[in-house]
């Protein structure tokens, strides 16, 4: 009985389809040398200092990200990675801000939290006067005040009566599907003129400069900018609050005057943009890649720590990672770190465009793999969007789940925009980006004054590189390459 009992179990255990056989391999050996230089010898919150204590805010086209491009390229060479060097694209003039000053001098004295915008022009020294609040004005009404405004401090736009209080869910929280992507943005009451029309209608009647209120609060300012070429005027993005109060005090008959001083460069020498590239070279499939990257670009009044000094570092230190444990990958795996990102992707756009959109990047298109991306967020990898690629969930799964001790939890099958796996996807060429931390990131964090050093953890940097470096690796070792829709 016993013997017919065991050979029932044994045909029974050799019937049934084993998970086993379908499981996506993981290769333990090389997790278990990756967590150990990247815990034990990593050189991730060093990069990341760097950028962020060194160096500072890095605005696309400005000399500061230039010399962090410099750096990036100085450690990849140092490490040994193969083939670093720069690329370059059509950007534009790049600006530095060498000066700035916004006081309340009557009825009495306040100094006021402000931040000029990028690319903002300089005022013709120091400016004294009452602000004229135009925030009620049409663009008709405008043209009738030429007179009244010439030389004005003009504050452009109505009260900020709402501001940025709630963050984008965190996905890997909840078992259905959440909304993805930055909540809808607070614009406060709707602007009688947009700021670009504002600023082109202000340009003409010879105002001197413009001060706009922001959907911050608590002393945080959202600050971006655009080059408005020649019709470029002083710029200055206000607290909310300080604006709002400047303002009622006006409605109410109070005497107030400000005083106001910005000194700006413009940068016209260089006009490009740059991206730095480096590989790792495969084997015996070396003609197909596997990329990862981030963007390094960041806005201005922050020193662009979370968006996204700790994503470049995090890329850089998992090809460190990769070289330093002597991974022998079968496909290639290259490093991006972008720059442009902030002013439309056009880091990663371009580089797309020149070696894999397009009919005539089809050849490279098809030998091209997937691309990791890393942003926005802060914290650890929790996991991927899928970008709806159920076929790769399985595959993703099983790549994360050695990882659950560090702090993955679990891939999303939704997408995310606005961020340089974008431009891949776009082309055809399989991206994803990483889901992190969004704890007052859409609040307090992401392109504010408040983007600093203190938002980022070095135990997260670690553990980023770790899965980022596994995840690459694993990718340029299946037998196939990822598959870019629902296997049937």
């Amino acid at each position: 009985m016993k013997t017919i009992f065991f050979s029932l179990i044994m045909i029974s255990l050799l019937l049934a389809p084993s998970p086993l056989i379908a499981q996506e391999p993981v290769n333990a050996a090389i997790n278990a040398k990756i967590r150990d230089e990247g815990l034990n010898r990593s050189q991730v919150h060093k990069t990341f200092t760097h950028f962020t204590e060194v160096i500072g805010p890095r605005l696309t086209g400005s000399p500061a990200v230039k010399a962090a491009d410099d750096y990036a390229l100085g450690l990849l060479k140092d490490w040994g990675l193969g083939n670093p060097h720069l690329e370059t694209w059509d950007f534009g003039r790049g600006w530095t801000l060498e000066k700035s000053t916004v006081e309340m001098i009557e009825p009495r004295y306040m100094p006021l939290i402000g931040y000029p915008e990028a690319w903002s022009a300089s005022t013709p020294g120091e400016i004294v006067a009452t602000p004229v609040f135009i925030g009620n004005k049409t663009v008709a009404d405008l043209g009738k005040m030429k007179g009244q405004l010439k030389g004005a401090i003009v504050m452009s736009q109505p009260i900020q009566d709402s501001f940025e209080r709630i963050d984008r869910q965190q996905p890997t929280m909840f078992d259905t599907p959440v909304a993805i992507g930055q909540p809808g943005r607070p614009q406060g009451s709707s602007p009688m003129i947009t700021p670009k029309e504002m600023n082109k209608a202000l340009f003409d009647t010879g105002a001197s400069v413009i001060l706009r209120p922001n959907r911050g609060e608590h002393g945080t300012l959202f600050v971006l900018g655009r080059d408005n070429g020649d019709a470029a005027m002083p710029s200055v993005i206000l607290s909310a609050e300080h604006y709002n109060m400047i303002a009622r005090m006006l409605d109410l008959g109070v005497k107030v005057k400000l005083r106001v001083n910005v000194q700006t460069k413009y940068h016209t020498d260089d006009k490009n943009g740059y991206n730095v590239l480096a590989e790792l070279p495969g084997s015996d499939l070396k003609d197909e890649t596997v990329m990862i990257g981030a963007h390094l670009d960041s806005w201005h009044a922050g020193t662009g720590a979370a968006d996204n000094a700790d994503g470049a570092a995090v890329a850089l230190e998992a090809m460190r990672i990769l070289k330093a444990i002597g991974a022998k990958p079968r496909r290639t795996i290259r490093l991006a770190i972008w720059n442009g990102e902030e002013q439309g992707l056009f880091g990663s756009a371009n580089w797309v465009k020149k070696n894999l959109a397009g009919d005539e990047n089809k050849a490279a298109r098809d030998k091209f793999d997937v691309y990791f991306n890393l942003d926005p967020g802060t914290g650890p990898i929790y996991g991927w969007y899928l970008e709806n690629n159920a076929a790769v969930k399985p595959i993703f799964d099983a790549w994360l789940e050695p990882f659950k001790d560090l702090g993955t939890r679990k891939n999303i099958i939704q997408p995310i925009g606005n961020t340089d796996h974008v431009s891949f996807n776009k082309a055809g060429a399989l991206g994803f980006n990483a889901v992190q931390d969004y704890d007052l990131y859409d609040t307090r964090v992401h392109h504010t004054n408040m983007d600093t050093y203190e938002r980022v953890k070095a135990a997260d940097l670690k553990q980023c590189a770790i899965v980022l470096a596994s995840f690459a690796y694993h990718a340029a070792m299946r037998a196939e390459k990822i598959p870019a829709t629902a296997v049937k």
